[in-house]
């Protein structure tokens, strides 16, 4: 599948919405779910359900074009962007694709009028579950929660029985995406069933003829060597036929998919970044993977990568930034603005009167982390961590060093006592990095973590016990060590 982002629109609505509760809990999708003792069958050729008709505002005798129509209407009135001010809108928007996939798809469609919700539901349903894959579609829309959409094959699962391949895309995003939210607009070129010949691949009404070479079975026999001298005989794929037991002649294939069943086709796809969405947060577009005959369509999963930002890192809700302030902020106090945040506002910050700041010091700015996911409100905190800057060598030699040693706390004295012995030695600057170099591996990161391996911090079963090597196989302590009385 060929995936090109065309534009990005940034959101710049504070009323975007995480997509909220569903089934059970969202009073206008209860009524979705099982109800027992509800007919399964058709009765006088009427659709038994028909609430995903009316989210599209479409009669269930409504024509494909009618309903596509329909869903372009009903999209471009309730898209988020033109709903700042409904913090429903992005659901509603979701609800309504849902609904779209669901009866775009002749399959699934015949599969909903027939039994409603229920055909679509655990592996007892048609085809093993609902096309589009509902399981990820409703984790994804409606947060995750379980459902009686529970398929078999757990979550991360990337294909399930009776339905197409998913294509998983990962999508780079930036701290500022994730702060403010953003609305990417994408044209795919997929796999989609062939109209001249409906997926069968044969012009007009010609049948396709038993593949020879597996005589219908869809595979045959090979060998292979498994160890020296021996061989072991195994099933495999015909080749011939593509597994599927038959085949069709060439002037019997259909002019337009040449036999393919399918053809490429180019759709339009909008997907919504909500913010504090995490890293590695995957947005589903449900059904809009590959088509093939005869099973639903999988999906294509966008999983968002977040670039390293320049200033910020983000841990979980909280974001960390270094800030520099000079000698005479640390010893004077600060008022000013510190850093520009994520959304270009400036951050002003005033020290208390009289507090000397410290290299390393923390500060933390309340609400001013990254917007909760789902609940965009809600922020995390800032922290600051305040390095010092020195001044350098010129701006010493300007000023009257005598009388700058006056305004400055005194020098330290001598250690007492002194020792006995004192060498003189030769001060020679160096870097911290080149010496652990020699004797520690150290990764990229290692100076960053405040070398906690090295100087007796972190987890305890990071370190051995040497003594532990003394006791016997019974727990019990070694010989014991005489010592002189």
């Amino acid at each position: 599948m060929d995936i090109m982002v065309l534009a990005i629109e940034d959101v710049d609505s504070p009323e975007r919405r995480g997509f909220g509760s569903w089934w059970g809990r969202d009073p206008r999708l209860a009524k979705y779910a099982y109800q027992p003792g509800r007919s399964l069958s058709p009765v006088d050729d009427m659709p038994v359900e028909t609430e995903l008709y009316e989210l599209l505002g479409v009669p269930a005798s409504a024509s494909e074009n009618d309903i596509k129509k329909a869903y372009r209407k009903k999209a471009k009135e309730h898209h988020p962007d033109k709903n700042p001010n409904d913090p429903r809108a992005a659901q509603n928007f979701q609800e309504m694709a849902a609904a779209y996939e669901i009866l775009s798809d002749p399959n699934s469609r015949e599969i909903y009028d027939r039994e409603g919700m229920d055909g679509f539901a655990g592996p007892g349903g048609r085809n093993g579950g609902m096309p589009p894959d509902a399981a990820d579609m409703f984790a994804q829309f409606f947060g995750g929660g379980a459902t009686f959409f529970d398929f078999a094959g757990g979550p991360g699962t990337r294909r399930r029985t009776g339905k197409g391949e998913d294509t998983e895309i990962p999508y780079q995003v930036t701290l500022e995406d994730l702060y403010n939210g953003k609305s990417v607009k994408i044209n795919m070129e997929k796999e989609v069933i062939c109209g001249t010949c409906n997926g069968s691949g044969a012009r007009g009404n010609a049948k396709p003829k038993e593949c020879a070479p597996c005589e219908g079975k869809g595979w045959t026999f090979t060998q292979t060597q498994v160890a020296p001298s021996r061989f072991g005989t195994m099933r495999v794929k015909c080749s011939e036929c593509n597994g599927e037991g038959s085949k069709l002649r060439e002037k019997d294939r259909c002019k337009k998919c040449k036999g393919e069943k399918t053809v490429k086709e180019k759709t339009r796809q909008e997907i919504f970044i909500e913010k504090g969405m995490p890293d590695g947060y995957r947005i589903v577009l449900a059904g809009a993977g590959d088509q093939e005959p005869n099973i639903p369509p999988g999906d294509v999963i966008f999983r968002l990568k977040t670039s390293q930002h320049d200033s910020f890192e983000r841990s979980g809700s909280d974001l960390l930034a270094n800030i520099k302030i000079t000698l005479s902020e640390a010893l004077l106090g600060f008022s000013r603005i510190l850093i520009t945040h994520l959304d270009g506002r400036g951050v002003s910050v005033s020290s208390p009167p009289g507090k000397i700041m410290t290299p390393g010091q923390t500060i933390k700015l309340r609400g001013e982390g990254m917007p909760t996911f789902k609940n965009p409100d809600q922020k995390g905190d800032l922290y600051l961590v305040l390095e010092i800057e020195m001044p350098n060598t010129e701006w010493l030699r300007s000023v009257d060093q005598a009388a700058l040693a006056k305004l400055l706390p005194p020098k330290k004295a001598n250690i007492e006592p002194a020792p006995e012995i004192i060498d003189e030695v030769r001060f020679e600057e160096a870097e911290l990095e080149d010496v652990r170099a020699r004797y520690f591996p150290a990764s990229s990161d290692f100076f960053d973590e405040g070398f906690a391996s090295q100087f007796g911090e972190g987890d305890e079963d990071d370190w051995e016990d040497e003594d532990e090597d003394n006791y016997d196989d019974h727990g019990m302590g070694g010989e014991p060590e005489c010592r002189p009385q």
